[in-house]
Order: structure tokens, then C-alpha cells, then sequence
């Protein structure tokens, strides 16, 4: 792997970055009192597919998942949709020895909260992400919301939070929530319904965009999807890191 932007003052050759490397690389930004930031980690194909028959892993490769590993492990919760929670068949976040040092030292959990957006409650509780979290998984859904539903979760050994007036989840108002929580530094994976809604509502501060050197043409989503915006939203280049062709890029709101 080596750096493109910024520029180092010295020509690197490639090399095997470590976890700590990549640490340092991706750290978020120093807490500020009542402050979240939000982060999404996406991988998309030149031609623009978040997926390849339903799902990310085939467009991804193994420095990607190096990647998406230290993402979580800098994370205190990671929010993702109940559909990719399907689609992916996703599990508890898992502590790892590598980060174990630094989230001690930020004052973290051993590892970082699984946030699911639902509006409708419509999940297999019995599973591992439910039954069996290192930390306990939260449910993020609307006022409307069947009660008993919630009651189902909460007896699963989810944590319902309400963080919308109507049927849905309000996008600022889930961050503010979580805040609330001490769950600062956040993460979302999506999917591209959910990233959508978070840049349409105005609090995605920073994008990390794999960009993976493969076609796929057919009619995959794209990283975020959903009513177009009114105007374009301007994010500024941060970082781009390279390895086999494919692109590790960083941007953050302007």
C-alpha cells in the first residue's frame, strides 16, 4: 500500500501497512463537548455498483477489509440498515488485541455498538446480533413504531431507541441520540437507502469511498440512494491510499 495525497515529502515504496499504520491514518478528529462525527465507509465499482449480485464482498479485497476492520475498531457504534443487516447476514462487532490499547485510552468500549435502523421492527431477533453482542445492539425506529415490537427487541436484548416522530427514523435525530449516548465517533455501512438519507438530512461529515478497479454494468445501486438532492453537496478531498489498483479514498464536508 502506498500514499498518493497527500503527497509525502519523500517517495515511499509500497509496503505492508499495520493495523496501527492504518490507525493513525483513519483516527477521527479530536471530540468537541455535544459533538458527534459521522464517517461512512463505502466500496463502489468504476462504473458505479455498491454491490455485485446483492452484496459488497465482490467488489471489495483484502486491504479493503483491512480497512472496514479499523474503521470499527476506531468506532463507538456503527449504524447500518435493517436491509443490508439482511442482505449481509451481519454479526456483533468483535473486540480485537490491536485496538484494545486505544479504546481503552479513548475511554471506549471493548467494542463499538451495532446501531440497526428500522422502521418497522421487521428483524430476526434470534440472531447472533441480537442474541449474543459483546455490547448490546441498538434499534433505532420511529414513534410509530408497533409496541409490540419494540417489547420483542428490548426482551431480545436490543435496546429500542425512538428517534423519529412518525412510521420512520429522523437522520438527525438518530446522531443526536447516539451522542447523548457517548457514542461519538460513528460509523455508517450503509446501505445506499440509509447513507442517503444521512447526506440528504445534512450530518455526513466525512466519506471513506473504496474505489475498486472492476466493471460490473447491470443495475446495481449506487453508494447512496434516494430523492436527488437540490443542490450538490461539496465534500473535499482528505487522503487517497493505493494498493492493487484499488483506491482508498477519504472526504470530508467542506
Amino acid at each position: 500500500m502506498r500514499r498518493l495525497f497527500p503527497v509525502p515529502s519523500e517517495p515511499m515504496a509500497d509496503h505492508e501497512w499495520s493495523l496501527d499504520d492504518l490507525a493513525d491514518a483513519y483516527a477521527y478528529p479530536e471530540p468537541v463537548e455535544g459533538r458527534s462525527w459521522l464517517r461512512a465507509n463505502m466500496v463502489s465499482t468504476l462504473d458505479g455498483a455498491a454491490q455485485h449480485d446483492g452484496r459488497s464482498q465482490a467488489i471489495s479485497s483484502d486491504a479493503d477489509m483491512r480497512i472496514f476492520g479499523t474503521l470499527r475498531g476506531l468506532a463507538d457504534v456503527v449504524l447500518v440498515g435493517a436491509e443490508t443487516v439482511r442482505l449481509e447476514g451481519y454479526r456483533p462487532a468483535r473486540a480485537r488485541d490491536a485496538f484494545a490499547a486505544r479504546r481503552v485510552a479513548a475511554g471506549q468500549a471493548p467494542a463499538p455498538a451495532i446501531a440497526v435502523v428500522s422502521a418497522s421492527l421487521n428483524l430476526d431477533l434470534s440472531l447472533p446480533l441480537f442474541a449474543s453482542p459483546l455490547v448490546p445492539t441498538l434499534i433505532l425506529t420511529g414513534a410509530a413504531a408497533s409496541p409490540d415490537r419494540i417489547r420483542d427487541a428490548e426482551k431480545a436484548g436490543g435496546r429500542v431507541i425512538v428517534a423519529g416522530d412518525g412510521p420512520g427514523v429522523d437522520p438527525g435525530r438518530a446522531v443526536t441520540a447516539l451522542a447523548e449516548l457517548g457514542l461519538v465517533r460513528q460509523l455508517t455501512e450503509g446501505g445506499p437507502r440509509l447513507l442517503g438519507q444521512f447526506v440528504a438530512a445534512g450530518v455526513l461529515d466525512e466519506l471513506c469511498l473504496t474505489v475498486s478497479p472492476l466493471l460490473t454494468v447491470g443495475s446495481a445501486q449506487r453508494i447512496a440512494g434516494g430523492p436527488g438532492l437540490p443542490d450538490p453537496e461539496r465534500f473535499a478531498l482528505a487522503a487517497v491510499l493505493e494498493e492493487a489498483g484499488f483506491l482508498f479514498t477519504q472526504y470530508r464536508r467542506i
